[in-house]
């Protein structure tokens, strides 16, 4: 029974599935993804993943095409599968043996920084290669110039090590790979412990992929991944068709690199629809910068299938069968697709400004469907010293909230993780409080940053940090000179702002710093910009206006410029 199930090599009959086989296999597929993810998160030790859930787990087949994907970064969407098809590129097919398990953090192939790592492995059932079991998560520190992260590098050597693909795990027994990564992190135990969740989560991929296999046999599982992935291509086709022909654009800047931070770095996209087939354009985008806003071309691609995703299917999950009607054009060399050495650890700033682009080139065509722009960024704050509670170092590394645009018919979320990082969130402060040397002074929602408009766009947060120990810190927060953009009439939203020790005569405002001395009492406070507006403020319900008043996300003050048509008295 099971050679006929499992001879790959055979000639194969057509095999015909019925549409709840379909379906029961679609659910179990994606329920196989969530199984990993939960074992990943209840497994890790660091509180980036524990908590953030800074990762994602993914199914391939043995084409290395996605069959489910858990919840976790968007940014992540598509490009997990870059990672096994770079060693079959490298090594060739036959390279697969069961047993084995595979590492990479290469910015340039896996496309984000070097702190997301990837690990993967072949499934094998009964000898037979039927797919592949793939996490990726962020290590809080893989031996960058400064502890954690490294807000002003200028090459990728300064970010730490850089590995793969290369074999973790060789015939179920662990390589000298695990001594090397333990030996160049300033956190061996929380490092090594991530990475043995990681495993764990492959293990749990690779049960349920051989659970299913034995289930329904291996050309019954093909065949509903064919038939599902023709569905999901099928819906995006007939989506795309809907939009107008036509040649749109969009272009936003970053504030500047991390180090030249007077120069800002355009971001260009020409969108072009013709039929029932989609090309987004970044190749007019700057040259890869010397500060650490570069990433990898997969990386590029991933943002824009994010964008993509947003307006054509956002009810679907994902697979092999998504994007087919989207081609993508990134140019080499360009800060979307980055080339060694540039520096890639902070990735991602100019990729949630690309998500929100896509609907600002498409708005014309789309105007029932987009949304303004959203806060945009992960605004991050890093720390790390000796915490005396403990006796020992700390590092830690968090994203900030902010506000998401309105779009037609309702206001935008305030309070919200940026739209790269999806169900990435926030720690709890009680959390902060117990495992780093800080008190949470203030943390509430921005009154006013939102952009005004018939659908007001959401507020950010302030969050106030008080050291209880002496400590570095480093900031990356961007979008102050392109905030959140309103659509339609909408006005902008109001940009971030970061101010040390407030209301003293050591008062400082900065945006990005790297390894910025903190003495004791030290207090840092974050404000986070807003999403912007949609449609004309004049036409806002006064009733609304006044609900924003009572409860604290506008000011009367502001109201009353914004909102001229409203009687506040």
């Amino acid at each position: 029974m099971a050679s006929t199930i499992l001879d790959e090599t055979a000639e194969k009959a057509e095999v015909a599935v019925d549409p709840v086989t379909v379906e029961i296999i679609r659910n179990a597929l994606n329920s196989a993804a969530e199984d990993m993810n939960a074992t990943l998160i209840r497994s890790a030790y660091s509180m980036i993943i524990y908590e953030g859930g800074d990762c994602v787990v993914a199914l391939l087949d043995n084409k290395h095409q996605v069959l489910g994907q858990s919840a976790g970064l968007p940014l992540f969407l598509g490009n997990i599968e870059t990672c096994s098809l770079a060693v079959e590129a490298k090594y060739g097919r036959d390279v697969w043996r069961d047993g084995d398990v595979w590492i990479l953090n290469d910015a340039y192939i896996g496309g984000t920084h070097l702190n997301d790592v990837t690990i993967f492995a072949p499934v094998f059932v009964d000898g037979v290669l039927v797919g592949f079991s793939a996490t990726r998560a962020h290590w809080m520190d893989v031996g960058a110039k400064d502890v954690g992260a490294s807000m002003d590098s200028t090459d990728i050597f300064q970010e730490g090590f850089r590995m793969g693909p290369v074999k973790l795990v060789n015939d179920g027994i662990e390589t000298d790979v695990v001594e090397l990564i333990q030996t160049n992190t300033r956190f061996p135990y929380q490092t090594i412990g991530d990475m043995h969740a990681m495993i764990a989560a492959l293990r749990m991929g690779s049960i349920r992929m051989e659970e299913l296999v034995r289930k329904y046999g291996l050309d019954v599982l093909e065949a509903a991944r064919d038939e599902i992935f023709r569905q999901t291509e099928e819906l995006e086709l007939e989506r795309v068709r809907h939009i107008p022909d036509g040649v749109y654009h969009a272009e936003g800047f970053l504030d500047n690199d991390g180090i030249d931070l007077d120069t800002p770095i355009p971001i260009k996209l020409t969108v072009t629809v013709s039929g029932n087939q989609i090309e987004f354009d970044v190749t007019e985008s700057a040259d890869q910068a010397k500060g650490p806003v570069n990433c990898g071309v997969a990386q590029a691609i991933s943002a824009l299938r994010v964008g993509y995703k947003i307006l054509i299917s956002p009810e679907t999950s994902s697979n092999g069968g998504s994007f087919r009607p989207l081609t993508v054009k990134v140019r080499e060399g360009s800060v979307l697709g980055a080339v060694v050495p540039a520096a890639c650890q902070f990735y991602f700033s100019h990729l949630g400004m690309l998500i929100d682009m896509v609907s600002r080139a498409l708005a014309p065509a789309l105007p029932d469907r987009v949304a303004a722009a959203s806060h945009g960024d992960s605004m991050i704050i890093t720390s790390a010293g000796f915490d005396p509670r403990v006796g020992r170092d700390w590092v830690s590394m968090e994203a900030t909230l902010g506000g998401w645009g309105a779009w037609d018919g309702s206001d935008g979320e305030s309070a919200l993780i940026n739209n790269v990082n999806g169900s990435l969130q926030d720690f709890p402060i009680e959390m902060v409080e117990t495992k780093w040397p800080f008190r949470i002074r203030e943390y509430s929602i921005r009154q006013d940053s939102g952009g005004a408009g018939r659908w007001r766009g959401g507020n950010g947060v302030l969050r106030e940090y008080e050291f209880l120990a002496d400590g570095v810190f480093s900031l990356w927060f961007e979008r102050s000179k392109t905030p959140a953009w309103g659509l339609f009439g909408g006005n902008d939203a109001t940009g971030p702002d970061v101010v040390i020790n407030p209301g003293t005569p050591e008062e400082e405002h900065m945006l990005k710093v790297n390894a910025h001395r903190a003495t004791k009492g030290t207090v840092i406070r974050l404000a986070v910009g807003g999403g912007g507006g949609y449609g004309d403020a004049a036409l806002r319900d006064p009733e609304a206006v006044r609900h924003d008043i009572e409860n604290g996300y506008l000011s009367r003050e502001r109201a009353a410029a914004d909102y001229s048509h409203v009687d506040l008295s």
